[in-house]
């Protein structure tokens, strides 16, 4: 197996595909196919053979019941479900795990770990975590450890670089920060979050980062400040 985790989520709601494809994003080297038709997402599942499925229960057409039936032999799945009634037959199935809508981050973390056992696998793990944020109309990679901060410039979130260059991208800086590792970013004030790594001084009123830039740190934010950094 190459360092790519090929996942598919199934799901006849869109805005529930949009979380996986964010949480994915955020555990980084995975390759997702999203699929509102059961009746296509199996088709696909069974030509391309993933390594992970992600299954809705109720769906119109095809329940993931019956879909998990239909999977090729070994294929990892997780079912992903409003109700918990469905816990039971879905363990009968061999499910890695049952995912209770609405499921945070480290919930589904958690399940992807369970799935990356069974297969044997560690190594999406050690693959690069990167930010994925779209700019204009097309989707950027940016590496976890090339930000040096990220600003909030109204709807609009500014990612600086290690090379100097920034990227704009319609996304606020609250939405930005849910997708971004608490333990390698740290919110500093209503505007600015700053990389941990790139942190040089600090004090309760500002921080100097590694490209020379001092970031002033919000009143509210000063004792979250201190604390994660002297951890």
């Amino acid at each position: 197996m190459n360092n790519i985790i090929h996942c598919v989520a199934i799901d006849d709601e869109p805005l529930a595909l949009d979380v996986i494809e964010k949480f994915c994003q955020r555990l980084g080297g995975i390759q997702l196919h999203k699929f509102t038709s059961p009746q296509a997402g199996l088709a696909y599942i069974q030509q391309a053979h993933p390594h992970i499925v992600f299954l809705d229960i109720e769906m119109d057409g095809l329940t993931g019941l019956d879909l998990a039936r239909c999977l090729p032999r070994d294929t990892c799945f997780i079912f992903t479900t409003a109700y918990l009634h469905y816990a039971l037959e879905g363990y009968d199935l061999d499910a890695v795990d049952y995912l209770h809508k609405p499921f945070a981050y480290n919930r589904f973390q958690a399940a992807f770990a369970k799935a990356l056992r069974r297969m044997g696998s560690t190594q999406v793990q050690a693959a690069p975590q990167h930010l994925v944020v779209k700019k204009d109309y097309s989707n950027v990679s940016i590496p976890l450890d090339d930000i040096v901060y990220i600003e909030a410039i109204e709807a609009y979130s500014k990612i600086i670089r290690l090379t100097g260059e920034c990227i704009l991208s319609r996304i606020l800086l609250k939405n930005l920060q849910a997708q971004l590792p608490a333990h390698d970013f740290v919110r500093i004030h209503r505007s600015f979050i700053v990389s941990r790594s790139k942190i040089k001084e600090y004090s309760r009123q500002v921080v100097l980062l590694s490209n020379g830039k001092t970031l002033p740190v919000g009143r509210q934010y000063s004792a979250a400040l201190v604390d994660a950094l002297m951890r």
